[in-house]
């Protein structure tokens, strides 16, 4: 049941997606088959090439923005009238967070209304929606604003080429659609919690455990002092959690352990509450519970939080009264998981998130992408980006 009456441009765009779910299965599977672990660049921007050749086959402009380390950025853009407007940005990445060799144990397959394989929610089907939603506007037209694509790298890792990319992309951009996968009920996310990845480093010293167990300093001992004191910050009340989810130490079962290292997860709600919870690590890692004992820590990664605003919110109505009148009932979840998304809300820019096909179970062997989701969310994406008002 529909709410407002579809346009005949509206019902061109949406007729022809109805049409290309053959065509968009075809192309995830080509780009699933492809090993893109974060830190493979040859195999990342091997799946971008793809991208790249079906944009250029359709006449889509597209540019690359190169990396030493990581893969490529790519960025496309259709702009009718060749404005000076904000775009609209349509936004993932191909990154995964499996090794190479993944493709060839366990290929892209579908098996009644599900498909899996690598990557194959988190997050190429969206891409791959994305590129297709593109392609509509470029053979029909109709868009409020100028759309732009991006196609990004390395989220799996917290960006770390890609963050400035996407914020100097969302600074100048109107809207921000990012197509991680949607949530198994076909919800999107309008709020993520924020998250910063660290390594805390322990020295001790060395001593034979029963001959001179005296002269030791154990490390691990004060690695488990400081994991307790670390997992007390947590606050669920205020949406704050540390863990400390992989430990590593010691030299042998005979030996006072010289060392010891320990990967902290903090995940909070708003800025004040990182800056609250990081004075509390830093204590503790400054702190020798063990006597003789030196500790450093070290920030590996890190994620700003996806908070609604007033403007995001009208954002997330459109869209969701877009889904609506093609036969979807969408409501905004919040996830205390990350993405890309958290760096286009920080500078401003209204965002909605998880606008791909659906999907679940990332990052596991068991991930899949509901197959019949593929057209009904393209076409409410598209439908949403046909009704923003023009912003002249």
């Amino acid at each position: 049941m529909t709410t407002k009456s579809v346009t005949a441009r509206e019902a061109q765009i949406l007729d022809w997606l109805s049409s290309q779910q053959h065509a968009m299965l075809a192309m995830i599977e080509t780009v699933v088959n492809i090993d893109s672990g974060s830190y493979d660049k040859v195999g990342v921007d091997a799946v971008g090439a793809e991208f790249v050749r079906f944009f250029t086959e359709r006449g889509l402009p597209t540019t690359i923005e190169a990396h030493e380390t990581f893969g490529n950025a790519i960025h496309i853009r259709i702009d009718e009238n060749r404005s000076n407007e904000k775009p609209i940005v349509l936004m993932g990445h191909r990154d995964t967070v499996f090794p190479k060799g993944e493709v060839a144990r366990r290929p892209f397959k579908i098996e009644g209304d599900r498909a899996y394989g690598p990557g194959v929610s988190d997050m190429k089907s969206g891409l791959v929606m994305n590129a297709f939603v593109l392609d509509a506007f470029k053979r029909f037209g109709g868009a409020p604003a100028p759309l732009a694509g991006l196609i990004t790298s390395d989220e799996e890792i917290a960006s770390p080429s890609s963050r400035p990319v996407i914020e100097r992309v969302a600074r100048e951009a109107r809207c921000v659609f990012n197509a991680e996968p949607g949530r198994p009920t076909g919800n999107v996310v309008t709020g993520r919690k924020g998250g910063v990845f660290m390594s805390m480093e322990i020295e001790g010293r060395a001593a034979h455990s029963g001959g001179n167990f005296e002269y030791g300093i154990s490390a691990i001992g004060e690695l488990a002092h400081k994991i307790v004191k670390l997992h007390g910050i947590t606050d669920l009340k205020r949406g704050t959690t540390v863990n400390v989810g992989i430990v590593k130490g010691g030299q042998s079962v005979n030996t006072t352990a010289p060392s010891a290292e320990g990967q902290i997860d903090l995940r909070y709600m708003r800025p004040s509450d990182r800056t609250a919870a990081m004075a509390a690590i830093n204590e503790i890692i400054a702190t020798s519970y063990v006597n003789g004992t030196r500790a450093t820590l070290r920030i590996l990664g890190e994620f700003l939080p996806l908070n609604a605003t007033p403007a995001s919110e009208r954002l997330f109505s459109g869209y969701q009264a877009a889904a609506t009148d093609v036969g979807l009932s969408i409501k905004g979840d919040f996830s205390g998981g990350c993405a890309d998304s958290g760096f286009t809300a920080a500078v401003g820019c209204p965002t909605i998130c998880a606008t791909g096909p659906v999907g679940a179970n990332a990052h596991t062997p068991e991930e899949y992408l509901d197959v019949t989701s593929i057209v009904p969310r393209a076409q409410a994406l598209a439908l949403a980006i046909l009704r923003l008002e023009s912003e002249s």
